[in-house]
């Protein structure tokens, strides 16, 4: 198996003493299993799930159980506090057990960067800082999270696990920043920001391509963005992935022509529902853009001719510009000899090519 084009490679199998310390780990893993189902909610039982998880930190139902002793800890440590005019000292309590329940998870998630299950049982430890304690806490530690998953970005910028929690971190902090009105609610030109630099360090970076995506409508309605503002934007983001296009023309990164294909949907003459770049925009304006784009690509293709998505993106601009125009552009008379390269390039989907000839040629 290999991880973003990177082989993984195992090691040797163990022999002699080695076997003989790996065959005493798995009775230990076992001994700990059986002590485990058992029950018991003490800090000794949260120790044994502690070494469980870090030799098998996909073993779910012991993430399970662990959140079972910590709620079973808040408890005690509110019931405690009861008596107290204020919840200081329960607060100070849960405080603490969230802290160290963090510190524990840290280690795990560097060496166990794309487990869901280490990433879930952290979003749920937050969930519960933020039921059990007051806002201004909860805050310092989605603070705390976001340059964690900075981090963690920075040493793999492809893993999607890191991407996602990242999203909900910037969400959480919106939110608790307009409770506590002493933050900018808002975190999108700064996230828009991120996903550049991410971008330019690496072109093939799906994750931080798809969030720009989500990020601009919003961007835009926070700017109160004009139609020309808009229009400025959407030829920026074409140069950007279009300069990222030409670094290597021949490349098969499926990000680069995805995120190609969200910008010229806004010259759909029937776009699908969501929020495009560009709100207002005259078929003569689309037809403009679209030429653009085909030339662009035409000029391309020469030198990258083994890149279905050149033949590809061109048959669905041109069939682009006949909804726009009302009638075919110059260039459909290479559409055929377009799908026989697809044809050739793309065997696995061959059927679909065929289909589409006969959709488009008929």
């Amino acid at each position: 198996m290999a991880s973003h084009g990177v082989p993984r490679i195992s090691g040797p199998e163990p022999t002699g003493q080695g076997l003989e310390k790996e065959l005493q780990k798995i009775q230990d893993y076992r001994a700990l299993v059986d002590i485990i189902h058992e029950r018991q909610y003490t800090k000794d039982v949260l120790s044994m799930t502690t070494r469980l998880l870090q030799m098998n930190p996909e073993y779910y139902t012991v993430w399970n159980y662990r959140r079972r002793l910590l709620r079973s800890f808040f408890e005690d440590a509110s019931l405690a506090a009861a008596g107290h005019e204020d919840d200081t000292t329960g607060n100070d309590k849960v405080r603490r057990y969230v802290v160290d329940d963090l510190a524990f998870l840290l280690p795990l998630l560097r060496k166990f960067p794309k487990c869901y299950w280490i990433w879930n049982y952290r979003l749920w430890l937050l969930a519960e800082a933020a039921r059990l304690l007051p806002p201004f806490i909860v805050y310092e530690f989605w603070q705390k999270e976001l340059g964690l998953v900075g981090k963690m970005l920075s040493l793999d910028s492809r893993n999607f696990h890191g991407w996602g929690y990242r999203r909900k971190v910037v969400s959480a902090l919106e939110i608790l920043s307009t409770e506590l009105k002493s933050a900018p609610t808002a975190m999108t030109e700064d996230e828009f920001k991120y996903t550049t630099k991410m971008i330019e360090s690496n072109l093939s970076n799906f994750s931080a391509w798809h969030r720009r995506s989500k990020l601009i409508p919003r961007l835009l309605d926070e700017r109160n963005a004009s139609t020309k503002e808009r229009r400025e934007l959407l030829n920026k983001e074409l140069e950007l992935v279009q300069r990222a296009l030409w670094a290597d023309p021949d490349s098969k990164d499926q990000s680069l022509w995805f995120y190609h294909q969200y910008l010229i949907a806004n010259f759909d003459i029937n776009p699908a529902p969501r929020k495009d770049i560009l709100v207002l925009l005259s078929d003569v304006e689309k037809s403009a853009y679209l030429k653009g784009q085909v030339e662009d690509l035409l000029e391309m293709l020469d030198g990258a001719e083994t890149c279905k998505w050149i033949y590809q993106r061109l048959i669905e601009l041109v069939t682009m510009s006949r909804s726009v125009d009302g009638c075919w552009p110059v260039e459909k008379s290479n559409v055929e000899t377009w799908i026989d390269k697809l044809e050739e390039l793309d065997t696995l989907r061959r059927g679909r090519w065929k289909d589409l000839r006969l959709g488009l040629l008929r």
